[in-house]
């Protein structure tokens, strides 16, 4: 408890000890120990009796005048650390040589922390001394943790571990939510909202202004994603630098080549649209890389395989198709459609990218551009074509009978490409919010081979499973829910969870039962479909 008096001169319960042992009188000794270590104040002497006439204990007037003046002292710290004299560092360096020998006695240890705090560049020695020792490390401020952060890599991930398992956690807790609908989905929250959370906000303060240990973050996150592929670690990526942007941090910011691209990038998300000012000056950043900093691609790559980027890119891709139709024009006369399939294309090839460490970008199948897109748009015209011909009067209206197949070149990209599957995908969900039933029972069998099982994914599941409670009345046909589960959902448990379990609380919640689906009792299909939900996933549901 008195470690360290000694080192400055100061005596402490062992000398009194020793004082009083070797002693004849003791009171005496008593009184001549208070005089050497009390309050040198003459004109305090003579008042203390009139404390004691007041029954008040010389502890706890000590005390008290000890504890103001620990006050006033952390208050002069800040002040003389704020200010602007040159040797004003000096100054806290001189008082932390003199406190520093009594950094574990309870009452003192907050001045010192003080003073550790407001210094720059904490003597190496005391940095060791504090790192070292497991209480001391804890009670130290943050600005203190990063200097030892910074030189103990080690260290600093035991630290940040747990948030980026957290973060984790948290974005599959929002997949799995039973709060689910047409308005409220995933990716509803804002970007500045999400950078609100508590992981976003504990990370940043942890880097602060320091570099080095922004660039650990960073590095953490490119070895994460390499090793799970899990795609929200390039969200926190983006997230990360826009906590700091919004900081104002331009220690950070000034130096990550992605910043600007991820700001721009940051407000169509917003927007949930990438318009055409904002289109070119995506393709600004992207075309400025220069020979030399292709590695720059590798983190651009990252932040465009955000989910939320990429919701962003493909919506944006589908109003862009929807205008080509009303102009009728071709999708490869569109420049800004090329471009949103380029940045799509670049964020899906992130993990290829950073596995590989060839940091260059990926060709665009040009047969996406030239069979794929005039196939989805062909599907999108036989539809118009069908609701038009049943508005018709009936004598008007011709043999034509909805279309039940898609075009060859429809599945076959589905299954072969990334970035046309992606489109595939969001274009059922667009078709799903349009509560068109017609054409959703006509796409969903072609999703059950899709590449590498993106239509079994947690993020198209949970879109799906949001889109699909527009059409709760829908599963009283026996028709629709053949479609939905016996030529979708059923066809493969082991590949998919979050549509499951979301799935169960709709037909709980919405769905008219019973709910004709073959092979199954209408009865007994809720039943079955949470026995094998709480197999799959027994916390969640």
């Amino acid at each position: 408890m008195f470690a360290g008096l000694p080192e400055l001169g100061i005596s402490n319960g062992e000398d009194l000890k020793e004082t009083l042992t070797n002693c004849t009188e003791p009171l005496k000794a008593i009184d001549q120990f208070q005089m050497e270590n009390g309050i040198l104040l003459p004109t305090l002497q003579s008042a203390l009796p009139f404390l004691d006439l007041h029954g008040t204990p010389r502890l706890e007037f000590h005390q008290s005048v000890f504890d103001e003046l620990r006050e006033k002292l952390m208050e002069r710290v800040a002040i003389i650390a704020e200010g602007k004299d040159e040797d004003r560092y000096g100054k806290l360096e001189e008082l932390l040589e003199k406190s520093f020998p009594l950094v574990k006695m309870p009452s003192i240890q907050p001045v010192v922390m003080q003073v550790l705090k407001h210094l720059p560049k904490v003597p190496e020695k005391k940095l060791k001394t504090v790192m070292a020792d497991k209480e001391l490390y804890k009670v130290c401020s943050v600005e203190v943790k990063r200097q030892i952060w910074q030189d103990n890599q080690a260290l600093f991930g035991d630290e940040v571990s747990p948030l980026l398992k957290q973060y984790i956690v948290e974005k599959e807790a929002a997949l799995f939510s039973s709060d689910l609908s047409i308005l409220h989905n995933f990716f509803s929250p804002s970007p500045k909202t999400r950078r609100q959370g508590e992981v976003v906000l504990k990370l940043t303060q942890m880097i602060g202004k320091n570099v080095k240990l922004y660039d650990m973050v960073l590095q953490f996150l490119r070895t994460l994603f390499l090793r799970t592929r899990n795609v929200h670690y390039c969200t926190l990526r983006a997230e990360l630098l826009m906590s700091l942007h919004d900081l104002d941090i331009s220690e950070i910011c000034s130096v990550d080549p992605c910043h600007k691209f991820t700001w721009c990038l940051d407000a169509c998300i917003r927007e949930k649209f990438v318009d055409g000012k904002r289109a070119r000056e995506l393709q600004g950043f992207l075309d400025g890389v220069k020979k030399g900093q292709e590695q720059v691609l590798g983190d651009l790559s990252m932040i465009l395989c955000d989910p939320f980027a990429c919701n962003t890119l493909v919506l944006s891709i589908m109003r862009n198709l929807q205008e080509l139709l009303s102009q009728e024009s071709l999708p490869r006369d569109s420049p800004d459609l090329m471009l949103l399939l380029r940045m799509l294309s670049l964020g899906q090839g992130a993990w290829d990218m950073i596995d590989s460490q060839v940091f260059k970008e990926p060709r665009l199948d040009l047969e996406v551009v030239t069979r794929f897109l005039p196939a989805m748009m062909s599907v999108v015209v036989d539809d118009h074509t069908f609701t038009v011909e049943q508005k018709l009067p009936s004598e008007e209206k011709s043999s034509l009978s909805y279309p039940t197949t898609l075009p060859d070149a429809f599945n076959r990209y589905l299954q072969e490409n990334r970035v046309a599957c992606e489109m595939g995908l969001y274009y059922v969900l667009h078709i799903a919010k349009l509560r068109n039933k017609n054409a959703l029972q006509r796409l969903l069998p072609a999703l059950v081979e899709t590449y590498n099982d993106m239509a079994f994914g947690d993020i198209f599941l949970h879109l799906l499973t949001g889109h699909l409670t527009l059409l709760s009345d829908e599963f009283g046909s026996e028709e629709f829910c053949s479609v939905v589960f016996d030529g979708f959902l059923l066809t493969s448990f082991s590949r998919w969870s979050v549509g499951l379990q979301q799935l169960v609380y709709i037909i709980d919640r919405d769905a008219p039962i019973p709910i004709p689906v073959s092979g199954i009792e209408s009865d007994t299909l809720v039943p079955v479909l949470k026995t094998t939900a709480l197999a799959r996933c027994p916390s969640s549901v």
